[in-house]
C-alpha cells in the first residue's frame, strides 16, 4: 500500500511565496510615486489600449503587475465594490483604505485555500486634500497591506528602482521634476534601453510609457492619463509621434452636456475611466 502524498503546511507555503513571486518579477516595473498637486502613476507598457494604471473611484487610482487576467478581475471587482457603496452610502464613505482592505481579504483567502495563488501585486492610492494626506497602499499576492510613504514600486526590479527612487526622490516636487525621477529610475533597470539596461543614460520613450495622475485640485473625479503631446511636453523630448497624437485624440471628450459639474469634459484636461490592464506582448505576466 503506497502513502499518501504529504507536504507539511509551511512548505506548501513556500512553494506558493515562491510561485508568485518568480510570476510577479517577470512583469515590467511600476512606480508610484506622490508630488506636490498629487499622485503619479508610471508603468513601462508599450500598449495604448491594455493599462496597468486605472481609476477605482472619484480620487482613487489602481495599479498592477503580475498576471493580467487575475489583476484586471480584482480591479473590476474594485469598481463593483466602489460604485455599490458610494450609491447604498455616501461618496464620501468610498475610501482607498476600504477597498485595499477588500482586496486584502480577498488575497490571502485564494492564498492559503487555492492549491494556485494569485501572481499579482497591488497598489491602491487615494489623493486627499493636502500632501500629508495622500494615501498609497501596497498588496502583494498572500493579502498582506502595508501604508507606503512617499512612493511604491512593484514588479520587475522592484529593488533597483526602489534603490534609485531613495537617491532621488523628495517630498513635494512638480510633476515634470517627480515624472523625471520616475522615468529615469524605470529606465535604469528596463531590459528595454540599452543593452546595459539605461546605463549610459539613456530613457524611455514616451511611447513605452502608461503615466497617469490623481490631481487634488481637479473637482470629483481627479484621476487623469497624460497622453500624446502632453506626456512629450513633460518629459521634455519636445516630440509627438502618430501614436501620441492618436491616443490625445482617442482621449479627448466631446462638447461637456448642460450641467455638467465644472472641471468634468474639459479638453485641456480630458477625464478618463480606467480601463484594462497590461501588456499585450506578455501572455502571462505584465
Amino acid at each position: 500500500m503506497t502513502m499518501p502524498y504529504y507536504a507539511s503546511a509551511e512548505q506548501v507555503m513556500r512553494d506558493r511565496s515562491e510561485y508568485a513571486r518568480k510570476g510577479i518579477s517577470r512583469g515590467r516595473s511600476v512606480a508610484v510615486l506622490t508630488y506636490a498637486d498629487g499622485i503619479l502613476f508610471i508603468a513601462e507598457n508599450p500598449s495604448a489600449t491594455l493599462h496597468k494604471v486605472s481609476e477605482l473611484y472619484d480620487r482613487i487610482g489602481f495599479a498592477a503587475v503580475g498576471r493580467y487576467s487575475e489583476f484586471e478581475s480584482l480591479r473590476v471587482a474594485g469598481v463593483r465594490l466602489a460604485d455599490v457603496r458610494g450609491y447604498s452610502y455616501n461618496r464620501r464613505d468610498v475610501t482607498g483604505r476600504v477597498i485595499a482592505n477588500a482586496y486584502a481579504q480577498t488575497l490571502a483567502t485564494v492564498f492559503s485555500e487555492q492549491m494556485k495563488p494569485f501572481e499579482v501585486e497591488l497598489c491602491v492610492a487615494e489623493v486627499g486634500d493636502a500632501p500629508e494626506t495622500d494615501q498609497l497602499y501596497r498588496l502583494t499576492f498572500d493579502g498582506s497591506i502595508v501604508d507606503e510613504p512617499d512612493f511604491v514600486v512593484m514588479g520587475g526590479q522592484a529593488e533597483a528602482v526602489t534603490g534609485h527612487l531613495r537617491e532621488h526622490f523628495s517630498a513635494g516636487m512638480s510633476l515634470a521634476d517627480a515624472l523625471s525621477v520616475g522615468v529615469r529610475a524605470l529606465s535604469a533597470v528596463s531590459p528595454a534601453v540599452g543593452q546595459n539596461g539605461g546605463g549610459d543614460g539613456e530613457l524611455l520613450p514616451a511611447a513605452q510609457l502608461e503615466v497617469a495622475v490623481l490631481d487634488r485640485r481637479r473637482p470629483k473625479r481627479a484621476f487623469r492619463r497624460v497622453v500624446g503631446a502632453a506626456l512629450h511636453s513633460l518629459l521634455g523630448d519636445g516630440g509627438t509621434d502618430a501614436a501620441g497624437a492618436g491616443a490625445t485624440a482617442a482621449h479627448a471628450p466631446s462638447t461637456p452636456a448642460p450641467g455638467t459639474p465644472p472641471g468634468l469634459g474639459d479638453p485641456a484636461a480630458p477625464d478618463t475611466a480606467g480601463g484594462e490592464g497590461g501588456d499585450p506582448s506578455d501572455t502571462g505576466s505584465v
